[in-house]
């Protein structure tokens, strides 16, 4: 069986070995550029096609017509995408005669659409995984293949789940992969209106409401910790990112009669004071100076004489 493969990141990386691992003969590989301004924490498929020696293109408009003639020309049984990161117009998924097929980063039919990982962590669920399903024009409505369960602790990050799910996707592609050689899929519906979808997130989607509750804080925490752009509090003249919290499993530091919500510093540890009452327990706090100057650390002295001096400006 002869594929073309559209892929990026750890997901590209994992799935385009396996294909070549079960004997998938890869006539192309079409793949991104990697951003100047995006953190690069992944695998480069680009690598992984030169480690493998198959021919890759980059195509970050897969409705350029140079892209269609390179897939034509490489004439595919079938079409992979494994987190290629646009929409890939019918007439080229018809190229492949045994059809087009995607990976997935949830349990479909939930969390179609952009960046399903962070949106799982984000909504507090307790499990996703990775769904191999054929591809319409519609974003991730295609029937499914299969899929593959991961839990979601409740302490995992983003960053950690979707190293779950990278595995997850290896393991759904594997198995799946000798049926759809042979020619025997067995499709699986996709019921869309018992699912969700969900769009990309900005920047400043990582903005802490301190008055919502801790977990609702907690969660968004853990959905943008790093790699991704981390959660975020301004204070005057400076930004706040908190990197690393957890829940207090037992007592909390006690904070001052009064105290509103946002960061505060008690028992020598920083605290975030959400609007139910509750807390998180910041064990890593940074500060982002701006004009593309590197994070800085800031322990609890640091934030104890920062938040002093800011009541005394404010009650002058």
């Amino acid at each position: 069986m002869r594929a073309v493969v559209f892929a990026y990141h750890n997901v590209g990386d994992r799935c385009l070995r396996v294909l070549h691992a079960r004997g998938v003969e890869v006539a192309l590989v079409v793949t991104h550029r990697d951003r100047p301004d995006e953190n690069i924490w992944f695998r480069r498929v680009a690598d992984t096609a030169a480690e493998l020696g198959v021919p890759f293109i980059y195509g970050e408009d897969p409705a350029d017509p140079a892209v269609a003639e390179a897939v034509a020309a490489a004439r595919p049984d079938m079409i992979f995408s494994f987190y290629y990161r646009a929409m890939i117009p019918a007439a080229v998924l018809a190229l492949a005669p045994r059809g087009a097929f995607n990976m997935h980063g949830s349990l479909l039919p939930k969390y179609r659409g952009r960046v399903p990982v962070n949106w799982a962590v984000l909504h507090g669920e307790s499990e996703t995984g990775a769904t191999l399903h054929a591809m319409e024009a519609k974003p991730d409505a295609g029937y499914i293949v299969d899929q593959t369960a991961v839990p979601i602790l409740p302490d995992d990050t983003a960053g950690e789940v979707f190293e779950k799910v990278t595995v997850a996707a290896e393991q759904t592609l594997w198995r799946a992969l000798p049926a759809m050689m042979a020619g025997h899929i067995v499709p699986l519906p996709n019921r869309l209106a018992e699912g969700s979808y969900f769009s990309g997130r900005k920047p400043e989607d990582g903005r802490i409401d301190w008055q919502q509750s801790a977990a609702q804080v907690y969660n968004l925490v853990r959905a943008v910790a790093p790699p991704y752009p981390g959660a975020f509090t301004d204070a005057p003249g400076r930004r706040f990112v908190v990197a690393q919290a957890r829940r207090p499993h037992g007592a909390a530091p006690a904070l001052p009669a009064g105290a509103r919500p946002g960061l505060h510093v008690a028992g020598g540890q920083i605290v975030g004071l959400c609007g139910d009452g509750g807390v998180i327990l910041v064990r890593e706090l940074l500060e982002l100076p701006g004009a593309g100057a590197p994070a800085q650390a800031v322990s609890p002295d640091a934030l104890s004489t920062f938040l002093t001096a800011s009541s005394k400006e404010e009650n002058r």
